[in-house]
């Protein structure tokens, strides 16, 4: 009998979860060890969506344990696909209905399946056929992550990364394109001369970026948004520096995502904080009276985290160019703007994009990230070293020799898987698919807010792009905060919104649905949201008890800040 449960025991510790309840369940004619703890989780991760995908790589390290145990039981049946040791399926739909008898060997039947809150009658082939019709982009990547290798027409074995959905903690899904395991393989070390391809691919992404944002270069390296601010602050430091003149503050609105500013005092910046005006955007005269010779840079959200957009965009540019300053973008709200409008177009200087964001990389799915700054010419000779650049012969290459460079900011050449699932995703979309893209995610947001005004507080009235900003001010007469509603929202199946952020709105309620989102997911989660509005002014003790279906209710969350128990002890 080969048990699990020594064989997932190191993995379960770390995640600290303790209850270990052996059960034995037969796969492939053996006996496996299983927790109870494993097959309810199993139950409420494969079948009601990722949405709360802090479990998933749990789940999926059990389910890849077994697909390991199985090719210990059948040698005949590995096969080698990109690096990855997998098992062989001839069918998808024969290995959907193997999946539908492996949970009912655990205690998950498809009878029992939950979707929305309705049970679903379906069982045997059936079930099979209606778990691969719901979930099939799901099976797919799922079966893909834990070594599961499907066989095409032509006879090759493929995993096929498709269809998945992740979901970030401001409520963003996002899927993700195919995407090969093994050209993430390549080694930096190679000869440049052997990494052709390679080269391509970054100059292609990079002169993607460049064409969509409107800049005119762009450096790769920074390995998330707030490595692309560190790294743009250091070009704007290098070049007030190169003027004589290093400056000494950088200028931050009250709405900035918190990493700016400290990004901008790790850079050696004193921060001064720029004031709202009554819509929601950067105060034009107070940005004109605080700026002076000694501000280098506004580091600007657009659209904000109010999810409004600078309607005077062109005078802020104006304002900090006419006194030798430099326009920052932080890129976070891009997915926003794509295809619609081009920030170098009103008069933004440098910026980085979230390519784990807004170009469909995995967002809050454990990494790794991508922060692309892009520049305008005059801050391109300090990009980090090296850049991509076409030779004399017309060969691609590096180039290392660039005296004014701010130096390496990231080991090698920056996270290059990440840069294949970008470039696929707009090569996939085209011009009119990200436009379109852009346009669903801003219909999808005014979509919610039309659906929840009057419901909940909305503090600004001005027009919202890609998210909308509610407050919990109706809720709060009767002692219910944002926290607690978010609680509550667990209770009817979705992941939480963004609480407490931005932080001129007391009480946020932040929630950004993106392009992915369906309008029937839209309308469950405004009929929740507004359930639980009325839940607060008949019974607010229920939503102030809130999680109730959850394994664990609340937490103590400052003493897990504060104290975090990283590691499973024995009792």
């Amino acid at each position: 009998m080969l048990d699990l449960g020594e064989r997932f025991g190191v993995h379960f510790r770390l995640h600290g979860f303790i209850p270990f309840l052996n059960r034995s369940i037969p796969v492939g004619g053996s006996q496996f060890q299983a927790s109870r703890f494993l097959v309810e989780v199993a139950e409420v991760l494969l079948h009601r969506g990722v949405r709360s995908h802090m479990y998933g790589g749990f789940v999926q390290g059990f389910f890849r344990h077994v697909v390991l145990a199985q090719l210990e039981i059948n040698p005949a049946q590995r096969v080698e696909v990109g690096g990855v040791v997998g098992f062989k399926a001839q069918s998808l739909f024969d290995l959907a209905q193997g999946f539908v008898e492996l949970y009912a060997t655990i205690g998950v039947h498809v009878s029992q399946i939950v979707q929305r809150g309705r049970a679903l009658r379906i069982g045997g082939r059936d079930g099979a056929q209606h778990f691969l019709e719901r979930d099939f982009g799901f099976v797919k990547t799922f079966l893909s992550l834990i070594g599961v290798a499907l066989q095409k027409p032509d006879g090759r074995f493929v995993l096929g990364l498709e269809g998945k959905l992740f979901r970030f903690g401001k409520g963003l899904f996002r899927f993700f394109p195919t995407f090969d395991p093994g050209v993430n393989d390549a080694q930096s070390q190679v000869d440049v001369a052997v990494l052709g391809t390679a080269l391509q691919h970054l100059a292609h992404i990079g002169d993607s970026l460049i064409d969509i944002t409107g800049m005119d270069a762009i450096t790769l390296q920074p390995a998330a948004g707030a490595h692309g601010e560190f790294t743009g602050l250091l070009l704007v430091r290098a070049h007030h520096q190169s003027k004589g003149h290093a400056r000494k503050k950088i200028l931050i609105p009250d709405s900035a995502h918190g990493t700016n500013p400290a990004t901008a005092a790790t850079v050696g910046y004193a921060v001064e904080n720029l004031k709202s005006n009554s819509q929601g955007m950067v105060d034009v005269a107070a940005l004109a009276s605080q700026m002076n010779e000694d501000v280098a840079a506004l580091m600007l959200t657009n659209p904000n985290t109010l999810g409004v957009f600078e309607q005077e965009i062109h005078k802020i540019a104006d304002i900090m160019h006419a006194k030798g300053g430099l326009l920052y973008m932080d890129g976070a709200n891009m997915n926003a703007l794509v295809g619609k409008v081009r920030p170098g177009d009103f008069g933004v200087d440098l910026m980085h994009l979230n390519l784990h964001k807004t170009f469909s990389t995995p967002h809050g799915g454990g990494g790794p990230g991508s922060g692309p700054v892009a520049v305008k010419k005059i801050l391109e000779p300090y990009l980090p070293t090296p850049v991509v650049i076409t030779r004399p012969d017309g060969a691609l290459g590096f180039e290392y020799n660039r005296p004014q460079s701010v130096g390496r900011v990231r080991a090698f050449y920056g996270n290059f898987g990440m840069f294949v699932r970008a470039l696929a995703y707009t090569l996939a979309n085209g011009p009119d698919g990200l436009r379109q893209t852009t346009e669903d995610a801003v219909l999808n947001a005014n979509y919610i807010r039309k659906g929840l005004e009057g419901a909940y507080d909305l503090p600004y009235a001005t027009p919202s792009m890609h998210e909308v900003v509610f407050s919990d001010k109706l809720q709060a007469k009767k002692g219910v905060r944002t926290m607690d509603i978010a609680k509550r929202l667990i209770d009817y199946g979705f992941h939480p919104y963004t609480t407490a952020f931005p932080l001129i709105v007391p009480g946020a309620l932040m929630i950004e649905p993106t392009e992915s989102e369906s309008k029937e997911e839209m309308d469950l989660f405004i009929d929740a949201m507004k359930s639980i509005a009325e839940e607060v002014e008949e019974d607010p003790e229920m939503v102030l008890a809130a999680p109730h279906t959850t394994r664990v209710s609340r937490l103590d969350e400052v003493a897990a800040a504060r104290k975090p128990v990283l590691r499973w002890k024995p009792s």
